[in-house]
């Protein structure tokens, strides 16, 4: 599944055209952003499907030079998991 980008969302879409999984991420009023949701139906889970989503969210803030907080327990534990990522934590 291809990963669908917004300006502050990233999403997956079944071939139905349905929205499987998604990572939102808003601004903060200091121009960094809080990724607050990740969505992934079940018919994904087990898949790494949210990782791939944060993964490519936290892509994309980088892209942008900016930094990410996480509202998000999902996107939060990812972080702690890729000590390698947390550089984009502030």
């Amino acid at each position: 599944m291809e990963l669908q980008y917004g300006p502050n969302k990233i999403w997956m879409e079944n071939e139905a055209g349905t929205v499987v999984a998604e990572v939102d991420f808003v601004e903060r009023e200091d121009g960094n952003y809080d990724i607050v949701h990740t969505f992934v139906d079940d018919s994904l889970r087990g898949q790494g499907a949210a990782g791939k989503l944060v993964k490519a969210a936290a892509d994309e803030i980088r892209r942008r030079h900016k930094k990410t907080a996480t509202s998000c327990s999902y996107a939060d534990a990812w972080f702690r998991r890729h000590k390698d990522e947390q550089d984009l934590l502030g």
